[in-house]
């Protein structure tokens, strides 16, 4: 498994079941830093390649990460490590429900691309499996603790399936987190919104609604796609 090249660093991703994906890199590239967070934190880092982003785009002091999975969470490391902002970066390995419990810090940015169930997802991979099963880390879990470790005028933002947008925000709104802003996205203009990303706040305002497509053609990527990705592609 070759190392995943992006303009500023390089993830090598051969130990973790939750290989690159669009889903993370959308995240990253698209989450607002208009408040410039000076502390944020990855939930379910996997390689590591929100925080990495995130190091990337933003002057944040400190970039926490937190993983599970021992081989995931090593690579990780090594990925931060090998980062042009290694002294930024640092990753906990532990559970979400241990890291609410030990930490009494608050961040300005809380981020996740949390495993979701989908239907057709069963594989004969157990850890793949598990970084992609909801039971691995459901949504209530998720959104109370991110109220927990939210900084009252922080920002939690998500990718979720588009399907689970409305449940999703139901729950929110129950620890008193609203959507302030919400991306639809889908492949191309023919496919249906596959995912939405969604930012979240303890302020009740209304949602600025936006709808991203990924591609005209196979490989052709649209204008708004290439905007939004272009810091960190190679090729875009």
């Amino acid at each position: 498994m070759k190392p995943f090249k992006f303009k500023q660093f390089t993830v090598e991703q051969d130990r973790c079941a939750m290989k690159i994906g669009t889903d993370g890199i959308l995240l990253g590239a698209w989450v607002s830093l208009i408040n410039k967070p000076f502390s944020i934190l990855d939930i379910g880092a996997g390689t590591g390649i929100i925080a990495l982003q995130l190091a990337q785009r933003s002057n944040a002091e400190m970039i926490d990460a937190l993983e599970i999975d021992e081989n995931a969470f090593e690579q990780c490391v090594d990925n931060f490590e090998n980062s042009p902002w290694a002294d930024r970066l640092f990753c906990y390995h532990a559970s979400l429900e241990e890291f609410v419990e030990e930490i009494a810090e608050k961040y300005d940015l809380i981020i996740s691309n949390p495993p979701f169930y989908s239907e057709d997802y069963k594989t004969a991979d157990e850890s793949r499996d598990i970084a992609r099963f909801t039971d691995a880390l459901p949504f209530d879990e998720l959104i109370e603790s991110a109220s927990l470790l939210l900084s009252d005028e922080g920002i939690f933002a998500v990718i979720i399936p588009r399907k689970e947008e409305e449940n999703f925000i139901a729950l929110a709104s129950g620890v008193n987190l609203f959507p302030k802003r919400i991306c639809r996205v889908r492949g191309n203009e023919e496919s249906e919104e596959k995912r939405s990303i969604l930012e979240l706040s303890f302020d009740n305002v209304s949602s600025k609604i936006e709808n991203l497509t990924i591609e005209i053609s196979r490989h052709n990527y649209t204008d708004d796609y290439k905007k939004l990705v272009q810091e960190f592609y190679l090729k875009m």
